[in-house]
């Protein structure tokens, strides 16, 4: 497992860099805080925006193929009007009456089956995972909390003590169970649901042995930050049900898989025929304006609302939930995860297409419009399946195509295009993919 918490990185001296950038980096050492990092070993540098696109200061167009914030595309004219129309009339909180709030509220709660009703806002994915962690603990009256065994869930203190994929300088709480999922450990399909529960169970065990109890099960129903490991379909179901059986809750993390990515649906906790206690969603909901939420049942929400003070003075706020609307309404009128469905069904054939004809490629898993790609022959030596993932991203950023990589080893490329994406856009990152595997691996089509 790579001990270096971001390895597709800028690091000082690895890179000859114009002297624009050079000067823009020394002042930002100089002044921000040393937890930033900067992502390629040629540091980005973009001014704006548009669709598929981002564009340096010389004009240069970089295809995104990483980013899942702008869901719908970089500054989407139709978010940025209802945006800016709201900025322009109240930003305002959720303590004074507000039409649009009840309005957006009730048309997000009848995207998700019947039971989860209410919904709680926030500004952060983070915030969402703290938020449904403190409802959890509150209404099973347990401390426990289970988790896959490279989770990322956050950046708050609670949060980040249940996200083992932030390093070992980040302390995990000892009320945390790590689980290992079927894939990464090499279980086969038909086995994956009993070994998964097997997992769950035992890690009941041990926390009711030691008096804490489970109050939840936190996942993201496509694992991204453990490699993208999407399938068999249901294969956490039981785990699911042995963990109610405890007396726990089970959140879905969907700030990843959530609004459509998936395609098949528009969260992706129903791929596994599932429906969790709470559901968080962040980043895809505003298009990049900072809005998220909790969505969940009503008995536990209220337990705690009632006799809980949660108040959030930027959560829900008028500009915000304005954004999110405006996205909602695109993704429906628009038939988005729809079109990624088809989308990500051209990606994955030109890129099976590439597989039959190199080595280079051991696996390629997706779930909709996120694609986990293991590269290296699974004989040669992690560090070197590791160098040569990042050795491509790299050689694909400098052509103009932006990727990344994930996985315990950091071996696995990372591939989430905005919604939006066009078949033109999935053919000349597949044109890309090839140039930086000849130029990387000696790969020739």
């Amino acid at each position: 497992m790579s001990t270096d918490l971001m390895p597709n990185r800028y690091r000082p001296g690895e890179a000859d860099l114009p002297r624009r950038e050079s000067e823009l980096i020394a002042r930002r050492d100089a002044v921000l805080g040393a937890s930033y990092r900067l992502q390629y070993r040629r540091p980005v540098h973009f001014v704006r925006g548009e669709g598929m696109w981002l564009y340096d200061p010389d004009g240069r167009g970089y295809l995104d193929f990483y980013n899942n914030v702008p869901s719908l595309g970089h500054c989407h004219p139709e978010v940025n009007a209802a945006m800016a129309e709201q900025a322009g009339r109240i930003s305002a909180n959720t303590r004074y009456l507000e039409p649009k709030l009840i309005d957006y509220a009730e048309r997000l709660v009848d995207t998700f089956p019947s039971g989860l009703d209410r919904v709680v806002f926030t500004c952060t994915g983070s915030e969402s995972n703290d938020l449904a962690l403190r409802i959890a603990r509150f209404a099973s009256g347990n401390e426990g909390v289970i988790v896959s065994t490279h989770a990322y869930h956050g950046t708050s203190a609670a949060t980040a003590a249940v996200s083992p994929n932030l390093g070992d300088a980040v302390k995990l709480s000892p009320f945390v169970r790590m689980v290992s999922i079927p894939g990464p450990a090499g279980v086969p399909d038909g086995q994956a649901a009993d070994f998964f529960e097997a997992q769950i169970r035992s890690a009941i065990a041990d926390l009711n042995r030691r008096g804490i109890g489970v109050a939840a099960l936190l996942l993201d129903s496509i694992f991204s930050s453990d490699g993208v490991w999407v399938d068999p379909a249901g294969f956490i179901a039981s785990g699911v049900a042995a963990v109610r059986d405890a007396g726990g809750l089970v959140i879905a993390d969907e700030v990843q898989p959530g609004f459509g990515r998936t395609g098949e649906h528009m969260w992706g906790f129903e791929r596994h025929g599932i429906v969790p206690d709470f559901v968080t969603l962040g980043k895809p909901m505003g298009n990049g304006f900072p809005i998220g939420a909790v969505v969940g049942r009503k008995a536990p929400m209220e337990q705690f609302g009632t006799t809980s003070r949660y108040s959030n003075t930027f959560a829900g706020n008028t500009i915000g939930i304005a954004t999110a609307d405006a996205v909602l309404s695109i993704l429906q009128r628009d038939q988005i995860p729809r079109r990624a469905l088809s989308m990500s069904q051209h990606l994955r054939a030109g890129l099976e297409k590439i597989e039959q004809q190199t080595s280079t490629i051991r696996a390629i898993r997706n779930a909709g419009l996120f694609f986990g790609i293991d590269i290296g022959h699974e004989s040669a030596p992690a560090t070197a399946r590791r160098t040569m993932a990042l050795d491509l991203v790299n050689a694909m950023r400098d052509d103009g195509v932006l990727v990344s990589t994930t996985g315990a080893n950091e071996d696995s490329l990372k591939v989430r295009p905005p919604l939006v994406c066009q078949a033109e856009h999935a053919d000349l990152f597949l044109e890309s993919f090839e140039r930086a595997l000849s130029k990387v691996a000696g790969y020739a089509s």
